[in-house]
């Protein structure tokens, strides 16, 4: 927490915050656009909210992209402001954007999850794509044969059969990268093997609504939390972290 509290009490960093609020995915060139600093002093800024897991980098080909994790913010909101003030203070906002003749806004950011696992990059590609696996860790069980182009099915465990979801295999690199189309969105397994870990990172994108977002905040870490703790210890959570009151 004092590394966010640093991040954020800068000018220059709550701005490169505000930008990627506004425009999710920017490269560092596009963030020092709106700067008026040198490039090097920027990325200074930008490693200070990387340490401050205040955003997180995805690697797309030769280019980096920015994506703000609004995760340790909700943190800071629910410890510092949720128990005290959140009633009056949502109250005070709504009056302040009506006085302003200014509209909430409506736009969707892209949901960005990072988690590291002690395993090799070919164990999780294998728990990624493995139907008895993802039946495991997830309660659904993932069908597909995961080559470009083909169909995939998120059917339920409990003998029925029903699909609750699915979509198609946009591309499929073993062991590093899976993008996939999840219903009308888009989502990226991203797998970056180093030494006797990897940082597995999921991109949710071309969410329909801000409920569709909420839902997926919770859904995707308590998936890839069963997830680790399958290929760690050989066994998902002992109880479905999903059904834990939110």
């Amino acid at each position: 927490m004092d590394l966010v509290f640093k991040a954020l009490a800068d000018p220059t960093r709550r701005s490169m915050l505000d930008s990627l609020r506004r425009q999710d995915g920017q490269t560092l060139s596009m963030l020092c656009a709106g700067l008026s600093m040198a490039r090097q002093s920027a990325t200074q800024h930008l490693q200070l909210l990387q340490d401050a897991n205040l955003v997180t980098v995805v690697r797309r080909g030769r280019e980096k992209l920015h994506y703000l994790n609004p995760v340790p913010i909700h943190e800071l909101q629910r410890r510092w402001i949720a128990a005290y003030e959140e009633p009056r203070l949502r109250i005070l906002d709504a009056v302040k954007h009506l006085a302003e003749g200014s509209p909430m806004k409506t736009e969707i950011p892209t949901y960005v999850y990072v988690t590291y696992i002690k395993a090799t990059a070919e164990q999780v590609w294998h728990a990624l794509t493995d139907a008895d696996l993802t039946a495991e860790y997830w309660g659904h069980a993932n069908v597909s044969d995961w080559q470009p182009g083909s169909t995939w099915e998120h059917r339920r465990t409990d003998g029925s059969g029903v699909v609750d979801a699915g979509g198609t295999i946009l591309e499929a690199v073993p062991p590093t990268r899976l993008v996939m189309t999840f219903d009308n969105s888009t989502v990226t397994f991203t797998v970056e093997p180093s030494q006797d870990i990897v940082r597995l990172t999921v991109t949710h994108e071309k969410l329909a609504t801000k409920e569709d977002l909420d839902a997926i905040s919770l859904g995707w870490p308590a998936v890839l939390a069963n997830l680790k703790s399958l290929l760690e210890t050989g066994r998902p959570l002992p109880q479905a972290p999903w059904e834990m009151p939110a």
